[in-house]
């Protein structure tokens, strides 16, 4: 346990109508500072929508049959939603926003050192990156320690994750982003994003990222609906 933990996190235990039950994620509590983290309906999807981001349903739809075995606690859109466009800085310090991603589908992870299954899940991460990162897919990984910045560096270096970026943000405003929009209950969080910043799926929990599962989701996410398949 390290100064940045919470006290006594709790796992999340309400999951959406997919599966009744994610094993795994963290709740976050005071290490951030956020105070009702837990609104009535967790992932909720938005009552309205953005027309702009038709076309991401229409992707979710087509990958639902695609959502199972170590994927399966994915919930697809079923509302057009444009992600806020995040904001946080890159291995050097300079700021970086979700929309400089634009036209490339992403996987936006939030990760902490506190958070054992964001540790646990970060082997898979680096895993997809290693298999699919390129022109078409990037996993963003955006760490939200708000104390010791060296320590999430010295982590992935220990760990020899050398294939996955190092991103931050270090007011973890990124995850209250996510929450004011219902797509983050805890940690981690990841969510999967098309090349016009919107919504495919969303998780709350790790997962296996690195399997044949993931990979053949992810590889018909960034492929044209008529050849996906």
């Amino acid at each position: 346990m390290t100064n940045d933990m919470p006290e006594r996190p709790t796992p999340v235990l309400a999951r959406t109508r997919r599966i009744p039950l994610a094993t795994g994620a963290v709740l976050i509590g005071g290490a951030i500072g956020f105070a009702g983290i837990y609104g009535i309906g967790g992932l909720k999807h938005a009552s309205t929508g953005d027309p702009a981001c038709r076309a991401a349903v229409d992707t979710a739809q087509r990958l639902a049959p695609l959502a199972h075995g170590e994927v399966a606690a994915l919930t697809m859109a079923t509302t057009p939603l444009q992600l806020p466009d995040l904001a946080f800085e890159d291995a050097d310090g300079k700021p970086k926003k979700l929309s400089d991603w634009r036209g490339k589908t992403v996987l936006v992870n939030l990760w902490a050192t506190w958070c054992v299954p964001c540790r646990k899940e970060m082997p898979a991460l680096e895993s997809l990156q290693t298999r699919l990162g390129g022109a078409d897919f990037e996993v963003i990984a955006i760490n939200i320690d708000t104390r010791d910045p060296e320590k999430p560096k010295s982590f992935l270096k220990d760990a020899n994750l050398t294939r996955i970026g190092y991103f931050s943000d270090q007011k973890a405003k990124v995850f209250q982003d996510l929450k004011g929009i219902g797509r983050a209950l805890g940690m981690p969080t990841s969510v999967l994003v098309d090349g016009q910043g919107c919504e495919i799926a969303t998780i709350a929990g790790p997962a296996e990222w690195g399997s044949d599962d993931a990979v053949k989701l992810i590889t018909a996410a960034m492929k044209p609906a008529a050849a996906a398949f």
